[in-house]
């Protein structure tokens, strides 16, 4: 999954949870693209630290968050 499906995606599911913060958006976004990108999602957060073990998926809505944000920029 590319950052810009990442995008996409983390969009939508905020249009449908307007309630949620960030953190529990991206949650769901985990959630929803289920267990292998997960995986993978995490191991891109553990390279960035460059850690060996970590819980998955809190590491997963990490990088989920890091994207986001990464992309979004600075704010004005």
């Amino acid at each position: 999954m590319t950052d810009e499906e990442l995008i996409v995606e983390f969009a939508l599911t905020r249009l449908d949870n307007p309630g949620l913060d960030m953190e529990e958006v991206a949650a769901l976004v985990v959630r929803r693209v289920g267990p292998d990108r997960m995986l993978e999602f995490a191991g891109l957060t553990l390279v960035h630290r460059d850690e060996l073990r970590g819980a998955v998926f809190p590491a997963a809505v990490e990088h989920v968050l890091r994207v986001v944000l990464t992309l979004r920029g600075p704010r004005d």
